[in-house]
């Protein structure tokens, strides 16, 4: 590629998230006012702005939708299949079990075989959960990594990867302040802790979507989280400060996200590419 193709792609990619933010924006406030007065469903039109955004952005600029990756990926894909299920897993078992053996939170899952009740549960979050997740996760990711990402790498952006993370975490922090997502006993605590966890997590989710070339294990990995993490573990933990230590606003999980993401990019063979 000449000097000036790479100037032309720099500048094209720059055009795109600017129009890609300008939409963006405006329907991430609407779905929110929608979602808060009118009725809870227009959380799925929020979980689909990055996407309807991406996909508008496409249409308007002519880009096309090649670039999406929406290929399944092959044997790239299936070899990470089972990580994509059992991280979320790993990561709630040292998380949250820590919280319930120190007595930082509470357990409060079905008396009798405690073990029993939250296996049954990871296990119809890993499975069902996960295929039921895919509508939502299936909307941001077209837009985070389907698009912003690909273009904040394109634009020549610092520390991509990284900044596709903190955008990510912003757009959630209006849920955060207005107590819809997962807020502790501090609020700004619950922010900066949130960034982290997602930030973290961004590094994982992106590394997996450049390196099988595929968009499918982000959705995959998303669903996963959200099914496993929201809807086995936080169900089954209780007490004053559980968004203080567990959620994705807490201590544990925030730490334990990072060491799983150290681990994940010193281990990652395409890390030299991805320029985190």
């Amino acid at each position: 590629m000449s000097t000036i193709d790479k100037k032309e792609n720099v500048q094209s990619a720059r055009k795109g998230l600017l129009i890609f933010f300008l939409i963006l924006i405006p329907l991430t406030a609407i779905s929110y006012i929608l979602a808060l007065t009118v009725a809870p469903v227009y959380g799925l039109l929020l979980m689909w702005a990055p996407g309807i955004s991406s996909i508008l952005t496409r249409i308007l600029l002519r880009e096309g939708f090649a670039d999406i990756s929406l290929s399944f990926g092959g044997r790239r894909t299936l070899r990470v299949i089972p990580f994509i299920l059992l991280l979320p897993v790993a990561v709630g078992l040292l998380a949250y079990g820590s919280a319930w053996i120190t007595g930082l939170t509470e357990y409060t899952g079905p008396g009798g075989n405690v073990a029993g009740s939250l296996v049954g549960a990871i296990l119809i979050q890993m499975s069902i959960g996960t295929a039921m997740g895919i509508i939502s996760s299936a909307g941001e990711e077209l837009g985070w990594r389907g698009y912003m990402l690909t273009r904040l790498i394109q634009a020549r952006v610092p520390k991509p990867i990284l900044m596709s993370g903190l955008i990510w975490g912003a757009w959630h922090i209006p849920a955060i302040l207005i107590g819809n997502y997962y807020s502790g006993p501090s609020l700004a605590l619950s922010i900066v802790l949130f960034m982290v966890t997602i930030s973290s997590f961004s590094i994982i989710i992106s590394l997996l979507r450049l390196s099988t070339g595929s968009i499918w294990p982000a959705v995959l990995l998303h669903a996963s989280w959200n099914a496993i993490i929201q809807d086995a573990f936080d169900r089954f933990n209780s007490g004053k400060n559980a968004y203080l230590w567990t959620g994705e606003s807490g201590i544990l999980v925030a730490a334990t996200l990072v060491i799983a993401a150290w681990i994940f990019y010193r281990r990652s063979a395409f890390v030299k590419d991805a320029r985190l």
